[in-house]
């Protein structure tokens, strides 16, 4: 039986170097790792001359690397999450696994009913009709509200009761749509293909969102923007009372463009902050159960009912909707707040200084969100700020 090949010079300072920190690592291993672009290859060197062969060299990033892989890695471990975790870690993982990751996190989401409709040779419109059949026939939903938000609006709805008068006021629809949890689905998925969905399906969609409230400030103002914002509506509105400036096209594609056009840098600023923001809204999901045990209405619960339907309150029932978050989880949370900042972006080009003020009033938005957004369209001016009293 032929005796397995000794590891190269290069490979054996790669596992003494693990061995020095506690870990002990495989000519196997180290195989693997750069077949899955997680390692790079060893730098050749000179010839050893008469026929002994030649030399190569670890490079220099790579003695962090195995020593990090060695820490992370284990049964089960896929090379997408290892890519994340490294980088997430800052360390040198090869650019093209990092992309590569953040493109499979992407790849990885299904909608209802898709796996039975063809992508190829049907149009949109045919897609979201056969959609809609499917959905109907197999009754498949979207959790629109996760259990532990469900609880807590409950919690909070025994206590107080219903909405104050001065917030019913705000609700200007007396008629509002009722969206059942299979329209609500046929909405989201239009949205995530592409599809032209106008502003009061979308305040459909968020009554729907928030079941046990009895009136809805927010939807009530993203159905009547297009009355109150007469001189830009023609800017950022369709005829169909769409939004323009979100792009044509299934947003998973415009998601894995990101993944390999946006900087590493912004890559990086982006991961942070989609942690930061899963830490605030369990933070503030964590308060607000604390306040209602011990029969105290404070801070914590009008912060979850000033914010329950605006931007925060949705970055809150996104957190909940995945209990643990792999890393694919925030990969996917990463390029979506990208995403974001590009629409805020444009629509700053399309509406210039367009009231992001707003951004800076408690409870509109996450705080790590907010400060990545102004980072993207710029400092907001002082006396903007102000505007709202």
């Amino acid at each position: 039986m032929a005796s397995r090949k000794p590891p190269s010079a290069a490979d054996q300072q790669l596992m003494e170097h693990a061995a020095r920190h506690g870990f002990t690592i495989s000519v196997k291993q180290l195989a693997g790792w750069r077949r899955a672009g997680l390692l790079p290859g060893n730098i050749p060197g000179g010839g050893l001359g008469r026929g002994r062969g030649s030399t190569s060299i670890p490079p220099s990033q790579s003695f962090d690397l195995v020593v990090a892989l060695a820490r992370l890695g284990g049964r089960g471990k896929r090379p997408p999450d290892l890519a994340l975790l490294l980088f997430a870690q800052s360390l040198p993982v090869p650019e093209a696994a990092v992309r590569s990751a953040f493109r499979a996190a992407v790849d990885a989401v299904t909608l209802p009913g898709e796996g039975k409709v063809p992508r190829n040779g049907l149009d949109l419109d045919e897609r979201l009709n056969q959609l809609s059949n499917e959905l109907a026939e197999s009754s498949q939903t979207i959790t629109l509200v996760p259990a532990r938000a469900r609880r807590i609006d409950q919690r909070i709805a025994r206590v107080l009761g219903e909405s104050p008068a001065a917030i019913a006021k705000l609700d200007r629809n007396a008629e509002p749509s009722r969206l059942t949890s299979q329209d609500a689905t046929l909405t989201a998925v239009t949205a995530t293909l592409g599809g032209s969905v106008p502003l009061q399906d979308i305040g459909a969609l968020l009554r729907a969102m928030s079941p046990g409230m009895s009136a809805h400030p927010f939807a009530s103002l993203v159905e009547t923007t297009q009355e109150d914002v007469q001189k830009a509506a023609d800017k950022i509105l369709a005829d169909d009372g769409s939004l323009i400036f979100i792009p044509d096209g299934d947003v998973r594609d415009l998601l894995r463009a990101l993944a390999d056009t946006a900087t590493l840098e912004d890559l990086a600023a982006g991961w942070r902050t989609a942690q930061q923001v899963r830490e605030w809204a369990l933070d503030l999901c964590q308060r607000v159960e604390d306040e209602l045990d011990a029969g105290h209405i404070g801070e914590a619960v009008t912060q979850w009912l000033n914010g329950r339907q605006l931007p925060s309150g949705l970055s809150v029932i996104d957190t909940l909707r995945d209990h643990l978050c792999p890393p694919s989880k925030n990969a996917l949370s990463t390029l979506t707040l990208l995403f974001q900042c590009q629409m805020f972006a444009t629509l700053d080009g399309l509406v210039p200084d367009c009231q992001w003020h707003i951004l800076q009033i408690p409870q509109v938005i996450p705080p790590p969100l907010r400060d990545l957004i102004l980072s993207k369209v710029g400092p907001v001016s002082p006396k903007a700020v102000e505007a709202p009293g």
